[in-house]
């Protein structure tokens, strides 16, 4: 059985759609879910009509219309596909998913300072991705907001275009994404603690 994305009542078929995902980590992300939540407020009643379906996970639930803890799997799938603008956690899994469905997506990772995880991998992760290009890196709230006007100006900026004479660009991205991932977990093993206890 599956449920529904609510729809926001004010916002019709030409709306533009930001889909933000803070993952399944038992940590709260409050920080993100505040930032989305500021900056849709900023723009709602606006003459430009945004839908922001928000997955909050652990979070504290914020005042948005369209805010569900967790999406099933098909729910997540069929989110993705429909969204202008995808923003999530630093989540490996996460982040491919995002690719694979066409989005340069905006990737805020978890900060364990405010204690959003349990270490740095995100940052770090998120980071060596962001110098390769593979996603938009946002650490502050003004960089959000940037990125999130620039996406709805240019949304072709945060979409991965396919080339029909390469290899399907989803794979590659795949495979990109865990060489990144083999090389920070050999980087962590070798040092002092495994990243993913």
């Amino acid at each position: 059985m599956t449920s529904f994305i609510p729809r926001q009542p004010e916002t019709g078929p030409e709306a533009d759609t930001v889909l933000a995902m803070v993952g399944t980590d038992v940590h709260r992300f409050d920080r993100l879910v505040g930032w989305l939540e500021r900056w849709w407020t900023a723009r709602a009643g606006g003459a430009r009509q945004v839908r922001l379906v928000l997955q909050y996970g652990s979070s504290t639930p914020p005042n948005l219309p369209d805010a569900v803890p967790f999406l099933a799997h098909e729910e997540l799938q069929r989110a993705i596909a429909e969204a202008s603008v995808v923003v999530c956690h630093g989540g490996p899994a996460t982040i491919t998913e995002a690719r694979r469905n066409g989005h340069l997506p905006i990737v805020v990772p978890r900060d364990p300072t405010h204690d959003e995880h349990v270490d740095n991998h995100q940052q770090l992760f998120a980071r060596r991705l962001g110098a390769a290009g593979m996603v938009r890196l946002v650490e502050t709230e003004a960089d959000l907001v940037e990125s999130l006007d620039k996406a709805l100006v240019d949304p072709r900026a945060f979409r991965l275009i396919a080339d029909p004479d390469l290899p399907d660009p989803r794979a590659a991205a795949a495979a990109r994404v865990g060489q990144i991932v083999e090389d920070l977990v050999r980087q962590r093993a070798s040092g002092r603690r495994r990243w993913w206890r």
